[in-house]
């Protein structure tokens, strides 16, 4: 395992940091017809992951509140606090990487004081994507998970990744090293990429701290809408993936 004061971790939201994906959470309870397609055509790379939040998003009943409700109910992995509170201590950055709608995203982080990069629902109730990356090769991300990854490397860092699903794929293509499970893992054993299974986070605390996680925190009170935060610089164009790779999931 690499020496963690000099490592950047990245996890996924939706499916990794929660037990569920949040999404398709709202989308189940939520969704007019036709999002099941849309999710398809993603999920099989004939669109991305831009276009498919802004075509499914229009499809939830109710707005931004109702959806937000449906998102809240989602259990985020216990392991998540402990494990990032070990990774800052041992002197590791973490940071979330969310590529859905990012309804809880900055909710939950805050609460643990996680740094975060994410789509959100704005006041008027319209997605935005404050990270996507217009001049990436690929552009078609809502944000770009390959740019942050970029960055630490060039600072020297060791990078990790922790994710499970399809928005993870062309991160995994420039981590150093990647923790995967359900469709992420699929694909790293389609592609022949090297990376270690998990179930939970504690998998991946045991993994990386090299001893047992603490029991994790008792779970904390609903979350609050978080207060709104300047945005960061966005970081650098991301490489394009390989050929015939879909484009991302959240």
């Amino acid at each position: 395992m690499p020496d963690l004061a000099s490592t950047s971790v990245f996890l996924d939201f939706d499916g990794t940091v929660t037990l569920a994906d949040t999404g398709v959470q709202v989308l189940r309870s939520l969704g007019r017809p036709g999002w099941e397609q849309i999710d398809r055509d993603y999920r099989e790379g004939r669109i991305g992951s831009r276009e498919v939040l802004i075509r499914e998003w229009p499809l939830v009943a109710g707005g931004v509140d109702a959806a937000r409700q449906v998102a809240r109910q989602v259990a985020t992995d216990p392991g998540f606090g402990p494990l990032a509170d070990a990774l800052r201590d041992a002197g590791a950055e973490v940071t979330v990487i969310s590529d859905g709608f990012g309804l809880t995203v900055e909710e939950v982080c805050e609460q643990i004081g996680v740094a975060c990069l994410t789509n959100a629902v704005n006041e008027q109730g319209e997605l935005v994507f404050p990270w996507q990356d217009r001049c990436c090769p690929c552009s078609t991300c809502g944000v770009c998970k390959q740019a942050p990854i970029k960055e630490a490397r060039r600072r020297g860092r060791t990078t990790v990744l922790v994710g499970d699903g399809v928005s993870d794929r062309k991160a995994a293509l420039l981590a150093d090293v990647i923790f995967a499970k359900d469709d992420l893992a699929d694909w790293c054993d389609d592609a022949g990429v090297d990376y270690r299974p998990f179930a939970r986070l504690r998998d991946v605390h045991r993994a990386l701290l090299g001893r047992e996680p603490p029991e994790p925190r008792e779970p904390p009170e609903p979350c609050e809408a978080a207060e709104p935060r300047e945005p960061r610089e966005p970081p650098e164009p991301c490489e394009a993936a390989e050929p015939g790779e879909a484009a991302g999931t959240r």
